[in-house]
């Protein structure tokens, strides 16, 4: 036995068959009037339909559902809109976390503005004017040989030491390629070294680069949207010859491909956290990671990325024959103690360039000054604050004036020497005293010229012989490095040790063999 059950929406009736509910009226009606040629009066009075029921069973081939012909009046709400739609609009800017619920709107509205309506009416406005302000994109294509550059920010593990590096990203957004360096400082160095060596993985130069709004490159954007770029970044570009694109302001979606890659190095190439001693280490790890990226094959794509790499470097612009210099120059004055300032910490130079005006090259990884073309110093890179490198070597020359400031010098202090060094400072002080650590810092001025093996070598051969003198030693140590017998020659080092021999006498030897003098 069949049993129909009527379901008011449409006049609808359906029959069980199987588990499933058939559709099985508009069927009958459409073949009756469209197939039979029956009239439509005839057919609603042998249904029992309405004709303009059966009217839109003719006009839609399946229920249309309830279409509304006018958007409903909400007259409690409707002085309430625009306080609704601003408290959303500034949510965009607020912390996620701590952004308007429906709920909290309409106790706001109550609170504030005395509104009388229910809740239900706020959460259903708030929930399509939400929708309505969510942004819409258009799908892109991305052409070979163009790239897309931004910093992002991870731990690491430095030296036992966890904290916070700066990722220099390069995306090429046509193969997915990717180049990602590690940093301490987010500034024009490594902004400047990362486009260096990331043109050196990838064989070539992008023809156009898109990058955010950064200071390194934009010192001003000006009201019609043009922007006006750093020195910097002109030389960069001067150099390398590639076309440059920046994102709106504030629309990190512009520049999306290299978004995500952010997410991806920070999530796949940095988790677990590296363990590394060095900045260079780390580095190391993440090159390997850029290239082992390359045989992924990533959603639809048929090919690796290093197969649809190669379409990039195809389009790509050859690097040029000179390298750019990837540093920041500056000019300063040498200080009264013979250091200048860099970057909020301090670097010495040679005493005989105080109060001399010099050049600073500043790289990511070394500080290197020059005077009058001739580089004078070279520094590691430091990246606290109110530190000091110092070459000990620079403040010698002083100290042989100033032999009573030697034991408090403070370039001097922690400087690692062979232990042969304090054997003979000790040595030389106690038969010449303050002459004597004279001599000594003499002696140490031979580390400018020699290697210090060689030096260390002469010392503890001059303290086996006796030959504790700059000459003398110096002469050991040339004897060393030509690798021939040492020549003491009396006229020519006369500090080294020497016996006097008399003219010989008949009386002496009348004494020697037990005469009368």
């Amino acid at each position: 036995m069949t049993f129909l059950y009527i379901f008011a929406h449409a006049n609808i009736f359906y029959a069980p068959r199987g588990g499933e509910y058939i559709p099985f009226l508009d069927l009958k009606v459409r073949q009756a009037c469209l197939v039979e040629g029956r009239s439509q009066r005839s057919v609603a009075l042998f249904y029992g339909l309405n004709r303009r029921t059966v009217e839109k069973m003719l006009e839609h081939s399946s229920p249309p559902g309830y279409r509304r012909k006018q958007i409903p009046h909400k007259p409690k709400l409707a002085s309430h809109i625009d306080f609704i739609e601003e408290v959303i609009k500034q949510d965009k800017t607020a912390p996620r976390k701590q952004r308007h619920t429906a709920r909290r709107i309409y106790n706001r509205l109550k609170e504030e503005r005395g509104f009388e309506g229910g809740y239900t009416i706020v959460r259903e406005y708030v929930a399509q004017a939400r929708s309505n302000m969510r942004e819409m994109f258009v799908p892109l294509c991305h052409e070979p040989g163009k790239a897309q550059v931004d910093f992002g920010e991870s731990q690491v593990i430095l030296g036992g030491v966890q904290q916070k590096v700066h990722l220099f990203i390069m995306d090429i957004p046509q193969s997915d390629g990717c180049f990602v360096k590690a940093y301490l400082r987010e500034n024009t160095e490594s902004f400047c070294d990362g486009h260096v060596s990331g043109f050196e993985f990838l064989g070539g130069v992008p023809l156009e680069i898109l990058y955010d709004n950064t200071k390194i490159a934009v010192s001003k954007i000006l009201g019609n949207g043009q922007r006006v770029k750093t020195k910097a970044f002109i030389e960069l570009q001067s150099h390398y010859l590639f076309k440059d694109r920046f994102a709106r302001i504030g629309k990190g979606n512009d520049k999306g491909k290299v978004e995500n890659l952010v997410g991806y190095a920070r999530r796949n190439f940095m988790v677990p956290l590296p363990e590394v001693e060095s900045i260079e280490e780390l580095n190391t790890h993440l090159l390997k990671c850029c290239q082992k990226r390359q045989e992924d094959i990533l959603g639809s794509h048929r090919e690796s990325i290093g197969d649809r790499l190669r379409r990039d470097q195809e389009a790509f612009r050859q690097l040029p024959g000179v390298p750019y210099e990837a540093c920041v120059l500056t000019s300063v004055l040498v200080s009264s103690e013979s250091l200048i300032s860099f970057k909020g910490n301090f670097y010495s130079v040679p005493v005989r360039y105080g109060y001399y005006q010099v050049t600073i090259k500043g790289y990511v990884d070394r500080v290197e000054i020059f005077h009058m073309d001739q580089k004078i110093a070279r520094h590691v890179r430091l990246y606290g604050k109110g530190e000091y490198a110092f070459n000990p070597l620079h403040y010698l020359p002083l100290l042989e004036r100033k032999v009573g400031a030697f034991e408090q010098a403070a370039p001097l202090k922690g400087w690692l020497l062979p232990a042969v060094f304090e054997r003979l400072k000790k040595v030389l002080y106690k038969r010449e005293g303050k002459a004597g650590v004279r001599e000594y810092i003499r002696i140490l001025r031979l580390l400018s010229v020699h290697d210090i093996g060689h030096v260390a070598g002469g010392i503890r051969q001059g303290l086996q012989m006796g030959i504790l003198s700059y000459e003398g030693i110096k002469h050991l140590i040339l004897c060393q490095v030509e690798e021939k017998p040492p020549r003491l020659n009396l006229v020519s080092l006369p500090a080294v040790p020497s016996v006097r021999v008399a003219q010989t006498k008949v009386s002496a030897y009348q004494h020697l063999m037990g005469g009368v003098a």
